[in-house]
């Protein structure tokens, strides 16, 4: 296994690319958390809201995959929403014995404005770097993601 080393500025010492990328998922996650603090909202739900945005009502199944969890997972995810009145299970007019999972109105309004927040908070993060290396790292990543 080979371990990149890269400078760090000031320092007689180096960091491995994998802790230089740790370092900076971290220090995403944490302003990811404060970002949401408003609306009392954890990342899995606000991710759970943002592919039901995206992708408008789905079956359980189709939520769970596309959040990369265990449908039961889901399920919990779901209750904790509808709970709070951002999501609302109706009957899959395709097929009655299925459910959909829908944004509710209160929840469409939360999403957008979550979304707007993290566009901003991205926009700060990321301000530093040029529209040349935005996509430079957009493409790095997509690469790694995929």
């Amino acid at each position: 296994m080979c371990c990149y080393r890269i400078p760090v500025t000031g320092s007689d010492d180096e960091e491995s690319l994998a802790e230089t990328f740790w370092a900076v998922a971290r220090r995403l996650r944490h302003q990811s958390r404060r970002t949401l603090e408003p609306w009392e909202i954890n990342p899995g739900h606000a991710r759970a809201l943002a592919v039901l945005m995206r992708h408008g009502a789905l079956r359980l199944s189709a939520l769970a995959e596309h959040l990369r969890i265990a449908p039961r997972s889901a399920t919990e995810v779901v209750d904790d929403l509808e709970e709070r009145g951002l999501v609302a299970r109706q009957p899959d007019p395709a097929d009655r014995r299925a459910t959909l999972v829908g944004l509710t109105g209160e929840g469409t309004r939360i999403s957008a404005a979550i979304r707007a927040a993290r566009a901003a908070e991205a926009e700060r993060f990321f301000g530093d770097l040029s529209d040349s290396d935005r996509a430079d790292l957009a493409r790095i990543l997509r690469t790694l993601r995929d």
